[in-house]
């Protein structure tokens, strides 16, 4: 069995409507076991730079939302 601790993966969200407020990316992280989702949104700063904002959040174990990217689901 593969160990998955401290991996993540990150994919881009194939399926966001044009100009929806939801993620650019999406993904599962997992930290000395705990599971996280990842959300990454593409931004521009002021000076032109282009940068990703992330939010973490912990995966509930009672209602885990089993969210399908097009690369199929992460593999924790």
């Amino acid at each position: 069995m593969s160990d998955y601790r401290n991996k993540g993966v990150f994919f881009k969200n194939t399926r966001k409507p044009e100009g929806s407020a939801q993620p650019d990316y999406r993904g599962k992280l997992n930290v000395e076991g705990t599971e996280y989702e990842l959300a990454g949104w593409i931004r521009e700063a002021k000076n032109g730079s282009k940068f990703l904002a992330l939010s973490v959040k912990p995966v509930d174990a009672n209602s885990q939302s089993h969210s399908r990217t097009d690369a199929g689901d992460a593999p924790f």
